[in-house]
């Protein structure tokens, strides 16, 4: 029996846009479930989190799989909040396809772009999908416009609505040119075709002549046929359809209303026949793991065995569960595969196909496949398995920064070390999140991407790991730079052990452009210096690095150069020059007029309109600058940026101030210099 053909899909949007909602229709239609789920009720299938129930926000990008047609689809449901950022990013790193929804009120929100741009990064190939046409202040074709002006995307449309708000009855399919309507009482599992009433068949015509003119840009023959104004098979339009949706030229939208169970079976007809299958899309690229020479891996079962670790979840009782995203060849359960990334060899003992938290036991994972690995000790997530004798790397993931800190303490000492053994569990599982001691205070500080996230993480330390433990208020996460450049010689010499220790180098350090990171280069030829000396001087300012100039924060933006260096063969070694680069680097710097760099948010507020004037003024109160202004139908769009130092606790006085109506997103934008610090 051939294997399935596979879909790999996310569905991706802006906060409430209907995600969650959309996936539960889709697993009760593909029979995977017997009831729906409602997000309202805390009775999602895929907010399994407890947390997620009681905020009814999704969190993880939990993971499923059913069947439609004869195709298995793996599905993973993202989160909307952009404080779960690294949930989104890691998704559509490993997806075939996604599904775009947009809710019909709010249209192309903040965060809708946001993930829109990391998937054009990703370059995923998309459908969209219009929901929430029941609502008040539904409109179709406006978002249509948002989803060309504001994505930069190609909108196809394959259906009109009839009607809208509390009028919405169905859909008019500009494909089979009929009119669908879902029977009230079957629960959106009956539908009802008929023929186009006569007043909605002009606009019908000529959005469908609209939609084959779009088709035809790739097929000479369906260009043919829509010159001589013959009939086109349904066939050859889905074929077109298909091929310009893979090449991302074309973005197929249909509409509906989730909740009320309307548009989720074409919906699931359009993930079938328009996104991708894995063999589809173009060998994915790799790294030889020996010299970094490029290479393209065909994704196939019969090659070598290679896959991605996109996520990892701590389960109590089997431990770390690591998805991986199979690209080529085959991994069978008890077999013994290569960690790529680390070096190691590591045993899979299980293989299971996730549906949300729960799972079934399968005998192996082949090219195409999502699933998850039971066994695994050390892999991390971005890390490449493969095997020994063919070792590709796949380029890691990059995720941002932590902005923002709390310190964080047990209520009794015994518990300390658990405290931390579940905050490395937590580091593991989420690439956004980090914790470290305070070297002064001997606090522990952990650090995330805003207040919800944290406030999240606090929340399992309690719930799920039974730490209890006191949580100071939120602390912005500063990091350390310099103004100008500056040149410093450092000499160590020390006697450890009774052997004499000793190195003299010569640094420059100098200001690199805003977001590029830090550099340490050596301008020595190997004569000048051993390779293991250059390494050690290396490690000496990577450590400086993160450990700051002034006040502790970690550097950004700083190059480091060893311009010159002493060396004796006898007493010169690799901790010296360690040493003496950490110091020097030190010293270095506080010549070179150090600075504070504080991080700048970028927000979006959506308000209704009578309350604009209070939201921009408490905006600018708080250090804010309003960047642009966008009037909607029924709101308002305010884009800021402002310090984060000033924006805790922003979320209760926004809603304050506008009875609980207006929405907003904030994610780190930049850092920029807080004021000149003072040589000491």
């Amino acid at each position: 029996m051939p294997p399935r053909p596979i879909r790999n899909i996310g569905i991706v949007a802006h906060i409430d846009a209907g995600k969650t909602t959309t996936t539960e229709r889709f697993l009760y239609f593909t029979g995977k479930t017997h009831r729906m789920g409602e997000v309202d009720d805390g009775e999602a299938t895929m907010d399994w989190m407890e947390q997620e129930q009681d905020r009814g926000i999704t969190i993880t990008s939990a993971a499923t799989t059913c069947f439609w047609r004869e195709t298995q689809i793996n599905i993973i449901d993202t989160p909307g909040h952009v404080d779960f950022t690294a949930e989104v990013e890691r998704s559509l790193r490993v997806l075939d396809g996604a599904i775009g929804i947009f809710a019909a009120v709010g249209g192309v929100e903040p965060q809708s772009e946001t993930v829109w741009h990391q998937a054009d990064r990703y370059s995923v190939p998309r459908i969209a999908y219009i929901n929430k046409m029941d609502r008040i202040g539904a409109d179709f074709f406006g978002v249509i416009e948002e989803i060309r002006a504001k994505l930069g995307a190609n909108p196809a449309v394959l259906q009109l609505p009839i009607g809208s708000e509390s009028g919405f009855e169905g859909v008019v399919d500009l494909l089979s040119m009929e009119e669908i309507r879902w029977v009230e009482g079957s629960s959106g599992a009956e539908t009802v075709r008929s023929p186009i009433a006569a007043e909605r068949l002009t606009e019908a015509r000529r959005w469908r002549e609209t939609l084959l003119d779009q088709a035809s840009t790739g097929s000479d023959e369906l260009t043919a046929l829509f010159l001589d104004g013959k009939e086109i098979p349904r066939e050859l339009i889905d074929k077109a359809l298909r091929k310009e949706t893979i090449a991302r030229t074309l973005l197929p939208v249909l509409c509906g209303a989730s909740l009320r169970n309307i548009g989720i079976q074409p919906l699931l007809d359009a993930v079938v026949d328009y996104l991708p299958a894995p063999g589809d899309l173009p060998p994915i690229v790799g790294h030889l793991a020996k010299n970094g020479e490029e290479v393209k891996i065909p994704r196939d079962a019969s090659g070598p065995p290679l896959a991605l670790v996109f996520k990892i979840q701590t389960d109590r009782e089997a431990g770390a569960l690591c998805y991986l995203r199979v690209y080529s060849g085959s991994f069978k359960k008890g077999a013994v595969s290569y960690n790529v990334s680390k070096k190691k060899r590591e045993r899979i003992n299980r293989i299971l196909r996730m549906h949300s938290n729960r799972y079934e036991a399968v005998e192996e994972a082949s090219a195409g496949d999502i699933a998850v690995a039971v066994g695994f000790k050390i892999a991390q997530t971005g890390d490449t398995i493969g095997s020994e004798g063919h070792q590709i790397l796949l380029e890691r993931m990059s995720f941002p920064q932590p902005v923002i800190s709390v310190a964080i303490e047990p209520k009794t000492i015994s518990d300390r070390d658990k405290l931390k053994e579940c905050l490395e569990i937590l580091a593991q599982e989420d690439p956004t999140f980090s914790y470290r001691e305070d070297e002064e205070t001997a606090q522990l500080i952990i650090s995330g991407m805003g207040e919800l996230h944290l406030d999240v993480l606090v929340t399992r330390l309690v719930n799920d790991f039974k730490v209890e433990a006191n949580v100071g208020k939120p602390q912005v996460t500063y990091r350390e730079s310099i103004a100008k450049g500056a040149l410093h010689t450092e000499k160590y010499h020390r006697a450890i052990a009774g052997k004499e220790n000793t190195a003299e180098i010569t640094l420059r350090v100098e200001p690199l452009r805003r977001g590029s990171g830090n550099q340490f280069t050596s301008e020595l030829a190997e004569d000048r210096l051993p390779p293991e000396l250059v390494e050690a001087v290396a490690r000496g300012i990577s450590g400086a690095f993160s450990s700051g100039v002034m006040f502790g924060y970690p550097c950004s933006d700083v190059g480091a150069t060893l311009v010159d260096a002493l060396y004796s063969p006898t007493t010169s070694t690799a901790v010296a020059f360690e040493a003496a680069a950490a110091i020097g680097f030190d010293a270095a710097c506080r010549k070179a007029d150090p600075i504070l760099l504080e991080p700048i948010m970028a927000v979006d507020v959506m308000t209704p309109k009578e309350f604009l004037g209070e939201v921009m003024s408490q905006l600018t109160s708080r250090g804010g600058l309003i960047a642009s202004l966008e009037s909607r139908a029924a709101v308002e769009h305010v884009r800021a940026t402002a310090p984060l130092a000033n924006m805790f606790g922003y979320s209760t006085s926004l809603r304050s101030v506008t009875q609980g109506r207006a929405t907003f997103a904030m994610e780190f934008s930049h850092f920029t210099r807080k004021e000149p610090v003072a040589n000491r």
